[in-house]
């Protein structure tokens, strides 16, 4: 179509190609793909997901229910709304069904990520928001400035509203432009906000490139994830206009008033020729007056009122169109769009048939309380508006401008203003002498408005009351009539308001028909929950570039390059790159496990025990803290000392274990499993924030801090000697489980007596700094064994040392493992012990930690291996006993052997048992899990 009849004279921009559904049409740079649509003349862009019904363009932002498209080239983007697709040259998009379908290959686009910190986040570039973060910004406050838009403004672009005298338009865009200008200040364009989390944390996602068209510059992330923390946050959002549900009000040619003006103003299209108007409120007349200037013919307006504003009355007297009073629109008509209009009065009379192809609907606006909500603020009815306005908030966040219910453009840049003083005040600024808004003409006193949720009928089978679910009034009454009176319920029940746009223009329409349906108060009746995120976002957007070696961060230890110099091959240990083992020239694992293992049974090795989980747990009440969460007493333990503790969670099941550390009366460093160090953080801030508050502890990881050498073997302290001169390092003045401060190789060191491998050992800890200075200095003292784990696996199984997530599973308590000394008998309470009390735990039959001695000791289990009771297996399915946990060839002991789960395992020392492996069985004998060095001897040297 080469003629655009509905674009207004005085439209200017590059002439942009783009095609829709098959045809070839043109646009102008600046447009969306909604505009340039309707600048063509396509009313009917997509149809509706279950009724299969022509939707057009419906509103002109992200509110939009009907409008869903897919960019086809240069890669298929599915489920876009056409009011927010800005045109690009040679975008190719086709309408849809009310799904899209996803791409069948990968997306070439980069997509970033980024931290950042703020005074002040204002979310919306309206009158308000502007006038907020100009005062926060012009106090010397930090500032980020969010909005959705290509171009700051807000309402602002769809009026022909002035400020100071001149197009409010430009005024946002100089506003704008001179706060981005400043160094503290952040002006975010095409920027999402799409949740607000506790603490002020707040997710938004910025565009940076036009929907991977050709014109963006090499290399840019087409999005990018934004997570801001903000001192406090001005919610400048604005609102949405809101519909009415009469019969057709879904067709082609049906559209929200103030969206219609948007278009006429801000993008210069009549969306059509000859219009009929239908309010409840002012807001109306103001777009009827606008399109008539621009050409549209206003054929009435049918207002639900009695009296509507008298000015706005007197300006369309002089126009000549003619205003109905307290009349209704009873359908919209046509095949496939919007050709007459039914209008009669809400009492009596019969229906008047007006021809038109736009209705434009206006059933009052809706403040924007997704983010305050989600924020954890309450909402109250505001009977005025007819809507929920914000009430009380536990964070430091406010609403301002229309998002709060102030109706006027006037109001709205002085409440903005005001909200930035507050901001600033709270945040600790200095407060400006005066705050100078703009004047705002043209705002003439509105009359008050009236809440119309249905024009009544005997069929409600198209009176829609959310597009893009094709719900109707008649299924809203289905579910009242079927007894839900939740608006929560309502909306399960009929799906209204869960699509893409989320209920924006649908939401409170939905309630206010419940309302109406259960004859309540819509304050009483109240709203559904708002939930992240405000608009849809893709998953690549939030998988940013963790993809690859960044999907999950790979952390290596400060002598990580030694490692690899020497030929280690790593393990992953959560996100560690640990070193497995050492090969020499020749060897496979199993030689060089043997090798590493006899080297830490008779004479000395070493290992990077860097990785170890380390929190430092520090305050008056911090060993009280302790006490509740271990199994075992800490509060005993002497500043020097160290104690072995488990941690278990409620049921009594082991969560992790490590050693407590007592550096002072106020201080415990705590270790844990490397893979879990994360997770007894969060449990830590778990107890401390939700349970026990009271306590004065603070829990800080510091496993990064340091670097850990574990030296091991009956030589260890020869060498340990030799390194730290001035470090006692006999039984009687080191004994186990004690601490020393000390230098070791001239670096000031922290050295515990600990051992996880039942042999003389000691851990050395340092700075991390000084790391690779310890290892090197380690290794060059005597012929010192490097070793990994693989060969750590191998030595403390041989002691019955579980390792927590290899030998246990959840569901293994710390009786289950033999270790019942480790449960206190003297604390009161601590995390799990009313468990051990429940008749379940205590059962003979619970599995039991084992081990396992194959008869012929060349034969290696599959760790996962089950345990039968018979030497020839039944039919399936066979019961099971038990399973392997581990399973090793071990050098000291000359033989293969495993650890197991077993089935009353304490009671079955002794007893042959068989594992399934492929087609054979394998007899086992049943031991004791400590099976070498059962007396301990060897820890002493």
């Amino acid at each position: 179509m080469s003629a655009q009849p509905y674009r207004r004279e005085g439209a200017s921009g590059r002439v942009l190609r783009f095609r829709f559904d098959g045809r070839e049409y043109e646009g102008l740079e600046g447009d969306t793909l909604a505009s340039a649509l309707l600048a063509n003349g396509v009313r009917a862009v997509a149809s509706s997901v279950r009724l299969g019904r022509p939707r057009g363009v419906y509103a002109a932002g992200c509110e939009e229910p009907n409008a869903l498209v897919q960019i086809e080239e240069p890669f298929p983007e599915p489920m876009l709304q056409a009011t927010t697709v800005e045109l690009y040259d040679g975008l190719v998009a086709t309408g849809l069904p009310g799904q899209g379908r996803l791409a069948d290959r990968p997306d070439p686009a980069r997509y970033d990520a980024v931290h950042a910190h703020c005074d002040v986040l204002v979310v919306g570039a309206g009158p308000a928001g502007i006038a907020a973060a100009g005062v926060a910004a012009r106090a010397g406050a930090r500032v980020i400035l969010a909005d959705e838009r290509p171009e700051p403004g807000g309402s602002l672009l769809g009026t022909a509203e002035t400020l100071g005298g001149r197009p409010g338009r430009e005024w946002a865009a100089e506003e704008a432009a001179a706060l981005a200008a400043l160094p503290e200040v952040r002006v975010l364009r095409r920027t999402t906000v799409l949740g607000h989390y506790d603490d002020n944390y707040v997710i938004a996602v910025e565009r940076r490139t036009n929907h991977l068209g050709a014109h963006a510059p090499a290399g840019m992330a087409r999005e990018r994830v934004w997570r801001i923390r903000a001192k406090r946050v001005v919610l400048a959002t604005g609102g949405h206009e809101r519909f009415v549900a009469f019969a057709g009000n879904d067709l082609p040619g049906v559209m929200l008033a103030g969206a219609a003006r948007t278009y006429a103003n801000h993008y210069r299209v009549l969306p059509g020729r000859r219009a009929v108007v239908f309010t409840t409120n002012d807001s109306a007349y103001a777009a009827a007056l606008d399109l008539a200037g621009a050409g549209v013919e206003i054929a009435a307006i049918a207002d639900v009122r009695q009296a509507p504003g008298e000015v706005w009355a007197s300006r369309c007297a002089e126009r000549g169109i003619e205003v109905l009073t307290g009349h209704v629109v009873t359908a919209a008509k046509g095949e496939g769009e919007v050709s007459s209009v039914g209008i009669a009065p809400r009492v009596g009379g019969g229906v008047r048939e007006v021809p038109a192809d736009l209705l434009l609907v206006s059933g009052g606006w809706t403040p924007v309380v997704h983010l305050f909500s989600q924020a954890g603020g309450t909402l109250r009815y505001d009977e005025e508006l007819g809507a929920f306005t914000p009430g009380e908030t536990r964070q430091a966040v406010e609403a301002a401008g229309f998002a709060r219910g102030v109706r006027t453009l006037r109001a709205c840049l002085e409440d903005g203003a005001e909200a930035g003083r507050r901001a600033l005040a709270a945040a600790g600024f200095a407060l400006p002498a005066e705050i100078a808004v703009p004047s705002a003409e043209g705002e003439p006193a509105a009359a008050p408005a009236e809440h119309l949720w249905l024009v009544e009928a005997d069929d409600y089978r198209t009176h829609f009351v959310d597009l893009q679910r094709d719900v109707t009034v008649a299924e809203v009454l289905r579910a009242t009539g079927a007894g839900l009176t939740s608006v929560e319920h309502v909306k399960r029940y009929t799906t209204a308001g869960t699509a893409h746009d989320q209920g924006k223009t649908s939401g409170l329409l939905t309630g206010g028909v419940v309302a109406h349906a259960l004859g309540v108060d819509l304050a009483e009746l109240g709203t559904t929950t708002f939930r992240a995120p405000y608009t849809p976002v893709s998953f690549a957007a939030l998988a940013g570039r963790d993809r690859g070696p960044l999907h999950d961060p790979v952390r290596v230890t400060a002598v990580h390059e030694w490692h690899a110099a020497r030929g280690a091959l790593f393990e992953n240990v959560g996100q560690w790159k640990r070193p497995w083992y050492y090969p020499r020239q020749g060897e496979d694992m199993e030689a060089a496990v043997l090798r590493e293992c006899r080297a830490a049974r008779e004479d000395v090795a070493a290992m990077d025990a860097s990785t170890l989980g380390k929190i430092d747990v520090i305050g008056p009440d911090a060993a009280v803290f302790l006490d509740r969460l271990y199994t075992n007493m800490m509060s005993t333990l002497k500043v020097g000392s160290i104690r072995y503790g488990v941690m278990c969670r409620p049921d009594g099941m082991v969560f992790d274990d490590g050693t407590v550390i007592r550096l002072a009366d106020d201080r415990f460093l705590v270790t844990t499993t490397t893979g879990n160090a994360a997770a007894v953080l969060d449990w830590m801030e778990e107890w401390l924030q939700t349970e026990w508050p009271d306590l004065r502890v603070c829990c800080t990881s510091v496993t990064e801090q340091w670097a850990t050498v574990a030296l091991v073997g009956p030589r260890s302290r020869e060498v340990l000697a030799r390194l730290a001169p001035g470090l006692a390092v006999d039984n009687e003045s080191f004994p186990f489980m004690t601490w020393r401060d000390a230098e070791v190789a001239g670096i000031e060191a922290r050295v515990c007596r600990i051992s996880f491998s039942g042999e003389l050992a000691y851990e050395i800890n340092v700075s991390s700094w000084s790391g690779l200075a310890l290892w090197e200095a380690v290794m060059a003292s005597g012929e010192v064994t490097p070793y990994g784990t693989e060969t750590m696996h191998v030595l403390r199984a041989e002691k019955g040392f579980p390792i927590v997530g290899q030998d246990t599973d959840g569901t293994v308590t710390p009786q289950d493992l033999g270790m019942e000394w480790i449960v206190s008998k003297k604390k009161a309470d601590f995390v799990g012990k009313r468990s051990f009390a429940r008749a379940d735990t205590s059962r003979p039959d619970r599995k039991h930690l084992v081990g396992l001695l194959p008869e012929d000791p060349g034969v290696l289990l599959p760790e996962g291996a089950h345990l039968v009771e018979t030497s020839a297996l039944p039919e399936p399915p066979v019961p099971t006993l038990g399973f392997v946990t581990s399973s090793y060839r071990s050098a000291a002991l000359g033989r293969t052997f495993a650890l197991a789960l077993v089935s009353g395992g304490r009671e079955r020392v002794g007893e042959r048992l068989y594992a399934p492996v492929g087609a054979d069985l394998v007899p086992v004998t049943v031991t004791s899990h400590v099976l070498y060095d059962p007396e301990g001897a060897r820890r002493d040297g």
